[in-house]
């Protein structure tokens, strides 16, 4: 007997963000941090806790709108644990979950694939791998070990020691170039924003591709794209839905039109539906 859906949530966490964004509609219930050890802090941006039980032959559709950056997944539930590294990616994903869902997401910062497992993020840009694949063999039977773990306090203490040990942290002056990158792109609403970020850095227009394809996985420009969205989200949680246009266009979109397109590319919804799905939540 197939499970029936139930009516699609989201699922939005942005940079900065507690575990439950304004938008998410997820429970809040089912998500909590974990502090991020001090050693991690430069590559890891926040480890979340999530549980949920559905009601059986119930499944649930969730939509989860990207933030572009990578992770490491580990699946819990049921005692069957397995370990993933998804890469990076500007697009939404949808997931079904039904039954006991239980795990960890540990968020990257830019360059953490790079400092934690020696691979360019652009390696990984837009897939899910299994950690033995690409941890080193010291560190291959982390999923047998997460298994044997008495105790989901265990499994977390034995994934941040094992990210503990696998971390070399990388040239200091790449973090504050890629650093200063990104904010300046998030910022600017310049026609030709990579060749002004590589003149301002000092850089030429190829060592700025460069940069951003092994540290955070993505262009400039699909960077660019992603953090405008974001900033209009942003923009809308302190003013009203009637000014989608305005702050479309102080974000840099070229009309109202071209905006609907890249939100629509980006979360999957047009700003209507995502407002909607929003709206509905809060007012049940």
């Amino acid at each position: 007997m197939s499970a029936t859906p139930g009516r699609e949530r989201l699922f939005l966490r942005l940079d900065g963000d507690a575990s439950h964004a304004p938008e998410t509609t997820v429970p809040g219930s089912t998500l909590s941090d974990i502090e991020v050890p001090a050693e991690l802090r430069a590559v890891v941006a926040h480890v979340t806790v999530y549980e949920e039980r559905f009601a059986d032959g119930h499944e649930t559709v969730e939509r989860v709108v990207p933030d572009g950056a990578a992770r490491v997944l580990v699946s819990l539930a049921d005692d069957a644990v397995a370990v993933h590294v998804a890469g990076a990616s500007t697009k939404p994903a949808v997931v079904r979950m039904g039954g006991h869902v239980h795990g960890l997401s540990v968020t990257l910062r830019p360059g953490g694939t790079h400092a934690l497992f020696g691979i360019p993020a652009d390696e990984l840009a837009g897939q899910v791998v299994p950690w033995d694949r690409i941890a080193p063999v010291a560190h291959g039977e982390l999923t047998a070990q997460l298994a044997s773990a008495p105790h989901a306090a265990n499994r977390i203490a034995q994934l941040l020691a094992a990210l503990r040990t696998l971390h070399r942290p990388h040239a200091a002056a790449t973090t504050s170039v890629i650093r200063e990158a990104t904010r300046h792109l998030a910022q600017s609403t310049d026609a030709r924003p990579v060749r002004t970020l590589a003149a301002d850095l000092s850089l030429s227009e190829r060592r700025v591709q460069q940069l951003f394809a092994s540290q955070l996985g993505v262009t400039p420009s699909a960077w660019r794209r992603l953090q405008r969205v974001h900033t209009v989200i942003r923009r809308l949680r302190a003013r009203d839905t009637s000014q989608w246009s305005r702050l479309a266009l102080e974000a840099g979109f070229y009309d109202q039109a071209h905006f609907i397109n890249e939100f629509r590319a980006h979360v999957g919804l047009t700003p209507g539906q995502f407002h909607a799905r929003v709206a509905d939540s809060s007012n049940p």
